[in-house]
């Protein structure tokens, strides 16, 4: 299994798990894409990982950039095999508090560009002819619950069923769908949801690490940017039908369905 020479689009990628995984595509031999919200950041990032990175500016939640960022990557390098599709926020605040408008913009991010991202990349995968890889970025949150995330539960539970019925089109193309489902990553995302859990619920910042969030692992341990990054390059090299409409738990055993 081998990414070399691939050509892989990844949105949100100019910091996070998105930009660990441009790293790890790149090191591996495959062309990357940075599409990010920040176009400065997306190009600084391109220079940053060398000739095999192309920095694009991309809302995912509007169709014409989109559509336009798909089609610049496919004029730069020639193709697209794989698109990851990782940009999102988080917004916590309990259910009965929760602004209309920010469910709105969690959904539209996570879903809304989801859809936009896979359409636009399936469109060429399928004229191309050689298959590809459409991986979603997940959560343990696709199969379970937590209190304060209503939308982004339910978005990340909504990336499962997207996945499927893109595997089961797909598969005619030689495309495959699979989601990776990350547990507690410590990145800037993380990291901001600790105090406004803390402020919430009442409870120290220590607590809400050790007793929310780590809570369910098997050892206490965050997971790490280069494990999902690791576990969407095996998605991405793996060539055939056998592995699709699936889902990989990167959590440390904070779930295990």
């Amino acid at each position: 299994m081998s990414v070399v020479g691939k050509v892989a689009v990844v949105t949100g990628a100019a910091s996070g798990i998105g930009r660990g995984i441009a790293e790890v595509f790149v090191k591996a031999g495959a062309k990357v894409v940075i599409a990010d919200l920040n176009a400065a950041q997306a190009e600084a990032t391109a220079r940053e990982l060398g000739p095999n990175a192309l920095g694009v500016a991309m809302d995912v939640t509007q169709e014409s950039q989109v559509d336009a960022g798909i089609d610049r990557a496919v004029q730069h390098f020639g193709k697209i095999d794989i698109l990851v599709s990782n940009a999102g926020i988080q917004i916590v605040a309990p259910l009965v508090d929760f602004a209309y408008k920010d469910w709105q913009r969690l959904m539209a991010i996570h879903l809304d560009g989801a859809f936009l991202t896979t359409r636009a990349a399936l469109r060429h995968m399928y004229k191309q002819g050689t298959g590809g890889a459409v991986i979603y970025m997940g959560s343990v949150h696709s199969k379970e619950a937590s209190p304060l995330k209503a939308p982004y539960v339910t978005a990340k539970h909504g990336l499962m069923g997207l996945a499927k019925v893109v595997a089961k089109e797909g598969a005619a193309h030689g495309v495959r769908a699979n989601v990776v489902c990350p547990g507690f990553v410590r990145t800037p995302l993380v990291d901001k949801q600790i105090p406004e859990q803390a402020k919430t619920l009442g409870i120290s910042e220590e607590d809400v690490v050790k007793n929310i969030m780590l809570k369910g692992t098997v050892d206490g341990e965050f997971s790490t940017v280069d494990d999902v990054a690791q576990a969407v390059l095996f998605f991405a090299a793996f060539e055939t039908n056998a592995l699709t409409g699936q889902s990989l738990n990167v959590s440390h055993g904070w779930s295990m369905t």
